[in-house]
C-alpha cells in the first residue's frame, strides 16, 4: 500500500472524508456504552410547508444550524450503566437490555443528559435540581441562542434533548438541500410503512398496524425498531414516543410547563407516525411508551484529523 492510500484509509477510518456517522464513548470497563449519531445538514432550511408533496405538513422543521441527532432511541442498558457510574435520582424501568428506557419524567431525560455532558468535561445543558424534579431557566446570557433564545438549554451544552424543530428536521425532512420539503413519516416516504414488532428495513416501523404481521406487543430492541429517515435515524416514528426539549407551546420560558412529543408508539396507530400529529405530557409524568434520543453540537475535527486532511491536499497536488 502506498503512502496516499494509507493516508486515504487513515482519513476514512477518522471521518475526515464522510464524518456523519459518528458513535461517542461513555463510561468505563463494564458499564462502558456508545451512542451513534449522524450529522443534520441542510442549515437553513424551512419549516415544513407541504412542499415535498406530503399532505400531514406542519410548521416545524427550520433548523439554522448543523448538529447531530442520535441514531436510535435512549436504551435502558444506558441508563443502567450511568447509574452504575454514579448517576442518581433517575430511574427507569419496564425496559431491560437494548430495549428503549422508559417510565423516565421529562426532568430524568434532562439529568440523563445532563450526566452524559458533566462525565466527559462538558457544561450541563440543564438546571435541574438534585432531587431530579424541577428545572431552573438560564439567564439570557448563560442560555441557547441559536434559531432564537432558548432558557431550558445552556449555550455551551454538547449533549441536550432535541428540541421539536430539531426533532421533526432529523425524523421528515428530504434531507435535499435548503429547502422546505419534507416527508409525512419517518422513514423517507409519504407511504405509510409497513408495521413490524422488529427489524430494519426500509419502509418498515414499530406500531399497531393492522396489516402488519404480526401487531407488536412490546417495544423492539432500539436498534431494531424499524427503517431510517432519509438522514439516518431510526425508530422516530413507532416504538415510543419520545420527549422534546420544547415547551407545549414553543417558548421555552416557563420552567414547569408541559413539553412536546413526538412519534408515535408500539401500541398506536399510524396516524400518530405522521409528521403532522404532537403530543405533550407534564414534565413529571412518566409512562410505558414515553422515551427519548440525543442530541449534540457536531465536534470540531482533531487535530490528528485536520493533519491528513493537510496531508492528503498536499500528496494530490504534487500527483498534478
Amino acid at each position: 500500500m502506498n503512502t496516499t492510500t494509507k493516508l486515504a484509509a487513515c482519513a476514512f477510518a477518522l471521518g475526515a472524508i464522510s464524518p456523519t456517522l459518528r458513535a461517542d464513548s461513555f463510561g468505563s470497563g463494564a458499564n462502558s456504552f456508545t451512542i451513534g449519531f449522524v450529522n443534520i445538514g441542510n442549515a437553513g432550511n424551512s419549516d415544513d410547508a407541504g412542499a415535498g408533496g406530503g399532505i400531514y405538513s406542519s410548521p416545524y422543521g427550520g433548523v439554522g444550524y448543523t448538529y447531530r441527532m442520535g441514531v436510535t432511541e435512549a436504551a435502558q442498558d444506558w441508563i443502567t450503566k450511568a447509574t452504575n457510574l454514579g448517576m442518581t435520582n433517575v430511574t427507569a424501568g419496564g425496559s431491560t437490555a437494548n430495549q428503549p428506557a422508559v417510565f423516565m419524567t421529562w426532568y430524568e431525560a434532562a439529568a440523563f443528559v445532563n450526566w452524559l455532558n458533566t462525565s466527559t468535561g462538558h457544561q450541563a445543558a440543564y438546571q435541574i435540581n438534585a432531587a431530579v424534579t424541577a428545572l431552573t431557566l438560564w439567564s439570557s446570557a448563560q442560555a441557547w441562542q441559536a434559531g432564537g433564545e432558548n432558557l431550558y438549554r445552556h449555550k455551551d451544552a454538547y449533549y441536550f434533548l432535541p428540541s421539536e424543530d430539531e426533532w421533526y428536521k432529523a425524523a421528515y425532512h428530504q434531507n435535499d438541500g435548503v429547502t422546505a420539503n419534507y416527508w409525512d413519516y419517518a422513514t423517507g416516504s409519504n407511504t405509510a410503512p409497513v408495521g413490524v414488532s422488529s427489524g430494519t428495513a426500509s419502509g418498515t416501523a414499530v406500531y399497531d398496524d393492522p396489516y402488519g404481521n404480526p401487531v407488536p406487543s412490546t417495544t423492539a430492541d432500539v436498534n431494531q425498531a424499524g427503517g431510517l429517515s432519509s438522514y439516518g435515524t431510526r425508530g422516530q416514528g413507532g416504538n415510543v414516543f419520545e420527549w422534546q426539549e420544547s415547551a407545549a407551546d414553543g417558548a421555552n420560558d416557563l420552567a414547569g410547563e408541559s413539553r412536546a412529543s413526538r412519534g408515535g408508539n408500539f401500541a398506536t396507530a399510524e396516524d400518530f407516525l405522521r409528521s403532522s400529529v404532537r403530543s405533550s405530557g407534564l414534565t413529571s409524568g412518566s409512562d410505558g411508551v414515553d422515551g427519548f434520543r440525543v442530541a449534540s453540537v457536531v465536534p470540531e475535527p482533531s487535530s490528528t484529523v485536520l493533519m491528513i486532511g493537510s496531508a492528503l491536499m498536499f500528496l494530490a497536488r504534487r500527483r498534478r
